[in-house]
C-alpha cells in the first residue's frame, strides 16, 4: 500500500528531473540516490545509462525499486537503510537527496549525520546535491484545493487530495486526504500528514561544513501549478 501512495503522490513530479540529469551528465561513475523511494529519480537516471544505487528506509519501496529495475534491465539497485547511518561499501561520483529528504530528519544533529555519512561515500571532490524547501506560505484560509491525484489499480481507485499547508512549531506540515474505493464501491479515507522541518539554505550550508563537506553552489527548481519550488544545495566532498 505504501508503494501505491508514494507513486500516486510523488511519481508524477518531473520539475526537478532536468537538474538531476544535468548533474549526472557531469560524471561517469555510479550515483547514490538517497531516499530513493520506488525509483522516481534513480530509475530515470538509470534509463540514461547511469549506474545507480538507491537507499531508502522503507523496505516496500526498496523492493518496488528493485523489481522495476530488474524488469527494465537497468543497472540500478536499492538497499534498505537509514540515511543517517549507512555503509554501502562503495564510493560514488555523485550523491543526490531529492524531494526534501533532509527535512524529514528531526533536527540539526540528524542532518549533520546524514551529510557526513553521504560525504564519506563520495569520491574526493565529488558532489552531494540536496533539495530543500526554504520558504513556504501556509494555505490561505478558504482557498480552493487542487485537483486530486488519482489512479485505478486492480479495480481499486486511489485518490490523494492536497488539503492544506500549515506552519507548526518549526515545521512545514502538508496534509492530504487519501481515499480508496473498492471494486464493490466501498469508500475508506484518512488524512495523511508529512512534517518537513524548517530549514534555510544558510543553515544547511553551515551544517554541511560541520559535516566535512563544502558548499559550492545552488540551483533553483521552479514551482509548478501542483508543486512548490525548491532549492538544490550543492556540496563538495574534500
Amino acid at each position: 500500500m505504501r508503494v501505491i501512495w508514494h507513486d500516486l503522490e510523488c511519481g508524477s513530479y518531473t520539475a526537478d528531473l532536468a537538474l538531476w540529469e544535468e548533474l549526472s551528465d557531469e560524471v561517469s561513475g555510479p550515483i547514490l540516490d538517497l531516499g530513493c523511494g520506488s525509483g522516481r529519480v534513480g530509475l530515470h537516471l538509470a534509463r540514461y545509462g547511469h549506474a545507480v544505487h538507491g537507499l531508502d528506509l522503507d523496505s516496500d519501496l526498496v523492493a518496488a525499486f528493485n523489481e522495476r529495475a530488474l524488469a527494465a534491465g537497468l543497472k540500478a539497485k536499492a538497499t534498505t537503510g537509514d540515511a543517517r547511518e549507512f555503509d554501502l561499501g562503495e564510493e560514488f561520483e555523485l550523491a543526490i537527496a531529492p524531494m526534501q529528504l533532509i527535512q524529514l530528519l528531526s533536527g540539526s544533529a540528524e542532518r549533520v549525520a546524514c551529510l557526513r555519512c553521504a560525504g564519506r561515500h563520495l569520491r574526493p571532490g565529488r558532489t552531494l546535491a540536496v533539495a530543500i524547501v526554504d520558504q513556504v506560505q501556509a494555505s490561505p484560509s478558504g482557498s480552493l484545493p487542487l485537483l486530486p491525484d488519482a489512479r485505478e489499480l486492480d479495480g481499486w481507485v486511489y485518490s490523494s487530495l492536497p488539503l492544506e499547508v500549515v506552519l507548526d512549531r518549526g515545521a512545514i506540515v502538508v496534509r492530504r486526504l487519501r481515499q480508496k474505493v473498492s471494486p464493490a464501491g466501498d469508500l475508506s479515507e484518512e488524512v495523511d500528514e508529512v512534517r518537513l522541518r524548517s530549514l534555510t539554505v544558510d543553515m544547511l550550508e553551515a551544517e554541511a561544513i560541520e559535516a566535512g563537506v563544502r558548499p559550492r553552489g545552488r540551483h533553483e527548481v521552479t514551482a509548478t501549478d501542483d508543486h512548490i519550488g525548491s532549492t538544490v544545495v550543492l556540496l563538495e566532498a574534500p
